[in-house]
């Protein structure tokens, strides 16, 4: 009975032992309840009463603001940089072509060199305008001009290196344009040249043609979109400072676009964590027909497809936006784009430039219809060669300098012997 007590009795002693020392333990430590913390995109550190201002939303959302602004001054800096570099010789490149080949290589050179598919176009309309004999060889430049386009979205994607993630999704979103121009011209291009053999007029010559008939040109007049606005005077000013030393406004474009890159793609993070990713998701990218009148409205009021293209760039590397949404959007900004073209060519009132307007147009539709039912093809390139940039970032600046400026100036070169 004494063993059985005292297995019993050490137990209640222990049990309130146990529960004295849990009181006396709560006196000396009171607990407080632990707040719940939310998940949100952090831009660096925590706690500070700085970090604190900065993780407001209406702070980010001025931030988010103020990266676009600048990160569009970037790209009109790198523009202007570009084309102060090297406007002469792009236009002398483009006055001098006679053979078709050596002309769609000459528009992707001029427009990389340039950075502007607008100011290519736009300067072959003016050709055209001066001279309609020189219609069917501005052809293949327009070509080349929309593959050289992309070369400005996909120097925005180098911004990522460093992330290996962003960089895959972002540079895939870059070159997924490259891909899909490249796959426009291969196809496009031998049609026109045989065509044009054939009956003497290629195929969008000939329906650029019935197109411009009874289109009558207007006194020149020039419009500015929206974005030009807002963006030209601080542009100019920058450009003004440089005093004619067109590589430092390239060099300070780079640096404000790779400041604007960090953040804008942190303040996307930040949205795709809020309702804003819902509405973007239902009303302006959940559908394909939806993206693609997007990019054509958007493109034609800021009259720059490597504006908007390149927006699209970070929206994907942040995770915002996945490729197969971004693609019908690029397809619709390839539209857009032919805007400035066409009001070019509507300002010179020579038929001949209005025809080419045209061209500019229907490549764009025509390869949209002829590709985009097998979108997979250049989406699923797109993203094995975004892969292998994210594992070897390096080869990212050598895919650029190749397709865009290498083999272009060699096929010229050779060109230029015989």
């Amino acid at each position: 009975m004494r063993s059985d007590e005292s297995d019993e009795n050490p137990g209640v002693e222990i049990g309130d032992e146990g529960s004295s020392m849990t009181d006396a333990s709560t006196a000396e430590y009171p607990s407080n309840p632990v707040p719940k913390k939310k998940r949100i995109t952090k831009w660096n550190g925590e706690g500070t009463k700085l970090h604190k201002v900065l993780n407001n939303k209406y702070v980010r959302i001025i931030i988010l603001a103020l990266a676009v602004y600048f990160f569009i001054v970037s790209i009109k800096l790198m523009g202007s940089g570009f084309k102060g570099l090297g406007a002469d010789f792009a236009d002398e490149l483009i006055r001098t072509t006679s053979n078709p080949l050596v002309g769609l290589f000459i528009g992707i050179l001029a427009t990389s060199l340039i950075q502007s598919s607008s100011a290519t176009t736009s300067i072959t309309v003016a050709l055209v305008a001066s001279n309609p004999a020189f219609l069917p060889n501005a052809i293949p430049i327009i070509m080349g001009a929309n593959i050289g386009t992309s070369v400005t979205n996909t120097l925005v994607s180098l911004g990522h290196i460093g992330r290996a993630t962003e960089l895959k999704n972002a540079f895939s979103a870059a070159v997924v344009h490259d891909i899909f121009n490249l796959m426009a011209v291969s196809v496009l291009f031998p049609v026109e040249m045989g065509t044009r053999a054939i009956w003497g007029t290629g195929f969008l010559e000939g329906l650029a043609s019935r197109m411009a008939d009874g289109i009558g040109g207007s006194s020149g007049f020039t419009y500015l979109g929206p974005v030009e606005y807002a963006v030209k005077p601080l542009s100019e000013e920058i450009i003004k400072l440089c005093d004619g030393h067109y590589w430092v406004a390239v060099v300070i474009g780079l640096v404000i676009l790779f400041i604007t890159l960090k953040l804008l793609v942190d303040s996307l993070k930040w949205l795709a964590e809020t309702r804003v990713q819902k509405i973007i998701d239902r009303y302006l990218f959940g559908r394909a027909a939806t993206a693609f009148a997007f990019g054509i409205l958007l493109t034609a009021l800021v009259q720059s497809s490597s504006i908007t293209t390149s927006f699209a760039v970070p929206m994907v590397g942040g995770g915002l936006l996945t490729l197969e949404q971004i693609f019908p959007f690029t397809l619709g900004a390839n539209i857009g784009t032919t805007v400035t073209a066409g009001l070019a060519a509507l300002a010179t009132a020579e038929p001949a430039a209005v025809t080419l307007a045209f061209v500019h147009l229907m490549f764009n539709v025509t390869g949209t219809v002829l590709i985009y039912p097998f979108k997979r093809i250049p989406i699923g390139a797109a993203k094995r060669l975004g892969g292998f940039i994210a594992k070897n970032p390096k080869f990212a600046i050598f895919y650029i300098i190749i397709l865009f400026y290498i083999i272009p100036g060699v096929i010229i070169g050779i060109s230029r012997l015989w």
